[in-house]
C-alpha cells in the first residue's frame, strides 16, 4: 500500500501541496489529474523522495525513504534522464544491478521487444530521440517488477504501438497486485482502466474517490474532473 498523511511542500511563502492526504491499494490503478501547477509532480518527486517536505509517506509498511522502501518502488519521470554513454541494453543493466536483480535477461529481452527497442539496445543514450527515453524509461523501472511504482506523465511522446503495451503493463501489474500511481493530462487514455481519482487544485486534493463511488454521477472521467475543476458543480 502506498499511503500518504497530510503531505505539504512549500517553495518561499508558497505552497506547491498544502496538506495532501490519500492512499492507494494493492491491485488498484489511481490517477492524479490537475491543471497545470497543481501540485501533481511535486506530489511524486516527495513520495520518491527527491524533495524536502512536511508530512508522512510510507511505501509497503516502510517508511519512503527508507532502502526498504526503495527496494519495492520504481518511478517513471516525466522528463527522462538518460546516460550519455550508456546503451539502451546497458541502462537496463544498471538498473537490474543497483535492485539486486540476477535473472533478469529474459524479462529485458521480453520489454525490449515489447517496446520496439529491440535494434535500438546498441544506441548510446546521447544519440535517444525523447520518445525512445521515455520507453528506455519505462522498461528499467518494469525490470524490477516492483510493488508500487510511479508514472508522471507517461504517455505523453509514446507511439501508438507503446501506449497500448504501456496501458496493458499498467493491467498486468494490477494483475499482480502492484500500486500504480499515474499522473497524466491525457485523461480519455486512462478512462477505461482507472480504480481510483485523486483531482487536485491549488496544491490541494478536491475529488478523491473510486470508480464504483462515482459511478453515480454516470460521468466520464474527463467530464468529472472538468465539472470539480471549472466549479460547474
Amino acid at each position: 500500500m502506498l499511503l500518504v498523511n497530510n503531505l505539504s511542500k512549500r517553495y518561499s511563502k508558497e505552497y506547491a501541496v498544502n496538506n495532501v492526504s490519500f492512499q492507494v491499494n494493492e491491485g488498484e490503478i489511481a490517477i492524479l489529474l490537475g491543471p497545470n501547477g497543481a501540485g501533481k509532480s511535486t506530489t511524486l518527486k516527495s513520495i520518491t523522495g527527491l524533495l524536502r517536505y512536511d508530512g508522512y509517506i510510507e511505501i509497503c509498511g516502510h517508511q519512503n525513504k527508507s532502502i526498504e522502501a526503495k527496494k519495492l518502488f520504481a518511478y517513471v519521470p516525466e522528463v527522462p534522464a538518460m546516460f550519455d554513454l550508456l546503451t539502451v541494453y546497458e541502462h537496463i543493466e544498471y538498473i537490474a544491478a543497483a535492485y539486486g536483480i540476477k535473472d533478469y535477461k529474459e524479462k529485458a529481452e521480453e520489454l525490449l521487444e515489447r517496446f520496439d527497442l529491440t535494434d535500438k539496445r546498441d544506441k548510446l543514450g546521447k544519440e535517444l530521440s525523447k520518445g525512445m527515453m521515455q520507453k528506455v524509461s519505462i522498461c528499467c523501472a518494469l525490470i524490477t517488477q516492483p510493488k508500487v511504482i510511479l508514472f508522471d506523465e507517461p504517455l505523453v511522446g509514446l507511439d501508438p504501438k507503446a501506449i497500448k503495451e504501456l496501458k496493458k503493463a499498467f493491467i498486468e501489474l494490477r494483475e499482480k497486485g502492484s500500486v500504480i500511481l499515474i499522473s497524466t493530462h491525457i485523461i480519455d487514455s486512462v478512462d477505461e482502466i482507472w480504480d481510483k481519482v485523486l483531482i487536485m487544485k491549488n496544491g490541494s486534493i478536491i475529488l478523491s474517490g473510486t470508480k464504483d463511488e462515482l459511478m453515480s454521477r454516470k460521468e466520464t472521467l474527463e467530464e468529472i474532473f472538468f465539472d470539480v475543476t471549472e466549479g460547474s458543480v
